[in-house]
């Protein structure tokens, strides 16, 4: 996938650890796992297109 790809799952998984940081901050466990599940979603869909782009030669 391209460079805007990285940048759109970079950002999500960035999102997700500011969430999780004010979780722990506030003891708000609802943001922290709010944090933690939007890191996993970048990653997944980062492994994802890292497949897609073994099999496209894309990078």
């Amino acid at each position: 996938m391209g460079a805007g790809d990285d940048i759109k799952h970079g950002a999500e998984e960035m999102k997700g650890k500011v969430k999780e940081g004010v979780g722990d901050m506030t003891d708000n466990e609802r943001l922290q796992a709010e944090g933690k599940m939007d890191q996993a979603k970048a990653n997944i869909k980062q492994a994802g297109d890292d497949v897609k782009d073994a099999f496209t030669n894309d990078r």
